[in-house]
């Protein structure tokens, strides 16, 4: 899709330096400006950044509906993108994992989405990347991940630990396990090998993953841990240059991060369901604590916008900051200082929001309306029509 015509638009509250401002807002060429354009009325709506997502995983419903029902990649991804634009979404990383698990979570899977993606940025709205999930115990898959972070350009990721989980399920829960096995086409038994082999590559973890890190940042790879359960687990990654804490599970871990002045991200969907449904630490209590940054679609993308709506009606955090955490944050810790606020110079990165019925009517993504609904969406597509007549 072509970009908008330049277009000033007038009536909204816009957000910018953590407050809603009766301001203009004009657009041209897939950027904010300060120049004068043909104005939009968008009266009773508010402007705010576009959504940046550093970690979401339910791109995957699109490519597997059912664990044993794969779809065209590449269509799969059409769809995913127009789930962002709906929930306001213009850059987002889809997590996926490079584990000893297989199936979807496969080296192979990890490569077919990086390529698709790769494919596909022409016809995407949504700046779309590949955040990798790399399991810490495939010790034999660095030269292989780096060739495939270098072709792909990957910019980001988590080292991730399954395996105290797959044991605990072995030992306790074999239904559970079976069931986790058999989603990867793994038999139990077939599976459970692979996990003891596994462990007995934890001696050697530590020293393969300090010589991992300085190649992928070689590589302009930012790197972070999932799911950190306490401050030396942190403090080891904060070692090896991997200063991104992820969805830490306890306070110990994310007051570790924060006291070093690292990023602690959180899932939304935590927050707007009142609590992990994991059963690890309730990110709102990190969030009124202040030991979190910004948070993070995870399994469910409408949580975003929805998480900012909870913290401002449970006071936690004024609805301004709350935003900023989908938005501002998420970008400072990737570096990106072309995106996340709505200033001058700044990507056309704009969500179009009804603060009366708290709907998003409008998406503009680097310039591009992705998604129009409602009166908002009919407004900004009359006026692209309306330019677009005129310069025939």
């Amino acid at each position: 899709m072509s970009l908008l015509p330049d277009l000033r638009l007038t009536g909204a509250l816009v957000l910018a330096d953590g407050a809603l401002h009766d301001v203009p807002l004009t657009l041209s060429q897939g950027r904010i400006t300060d120049g004068r354009a043909p104005e939009v009325d968008l009266s009773g709506y508010w402007l705010l950044p576009g959504i940046v997502d550093l970690h979401g995983d339910g791109f995957d419903r699109h490519l597997r509906p059912r664990p044993t029902a794969p779809f065209d990649t590449q269509r799969a991804l059409l769809n995913a993108d127009a789930e962002l634009a709906v929930n306001g979404i213009t850059t987002a990383w889809f997590a996926q994992s490079w584990s000893w698990e297989g199936g979807s979570r496969s080296p192979e899977a990890a490569e077919d989405v990086m390529e698709s993606v790769a494919r596909m940025t022409h016809r995407l709205m949504a700046d779309v990347r590949v955040q990798v999930r790399f399991e810490t115990h495939m010790t034999d898959d660095h030269d292989r991940l780096m060739a495939a972070v270098t072709r792909f350009g990957v910019d980001m990721l988590v080292f991730n630990n399954h395996l105290p989980e797959a044991v605990v399920l072995a030992d306790g829960k074999p239904d559970r396990f079976a069931a986790w096995a058999g989603q990867n086409g793994h038999t139990p038994e077939g599976l459970l090998a692979i996990v003891r082999d596994a462990q007995r590559r934890d001696p050697v973890v530590p020293a393969s993953l300090a010589a991992l890190a300085p190649r992928l940042a070689a590589a302009g790879v930012r790197m972070g841990s999932h799911d950190d359960g306490d401050a030396a687990t942190r403090a080891f990654y904060r070692g090896i240059g991997a200063p991104i804490s992820e969805f830490p599970t306890t306070v110990e871990a994310a007051r570790s991060a924060r006291d070093a002045g690292e990023p602690v991200l959180m899932g939304a969907p935590n927050v707007v369901r009142g609590g992990s449904q994991a059963g690890n630490i309730a990110a709102m209590e990190l969030v009124e604590d202040g030991l979190c940054d910004a948070l993070m679609s995870d399994y469910y993308y409408p949580a975003m916008w929805q998480a900012a709506w909870v913290m401002a009606d449970q006071h936690a955090v004024p609805f301004p900051r709350g935003w900023e955490m989908i938005s501002d944050a998420p970008a400072r810790v990737m570096g990106l200082t072309d995106r996340g606020r709505l200033a001058t110079g700044q990507r056309a990165d704009v969500v179009v929001m009804n603060p009366e019925t708290r709907v998003i009517e409008a998406t503009i993504a680097g310039g591009r309306l992705a998604c129009a609904s409602r009166e908002a969406g009919a407004r900004l597509m009359r006026a692209g029509l309306d330019r677009a007549l005129a310069a025939e």
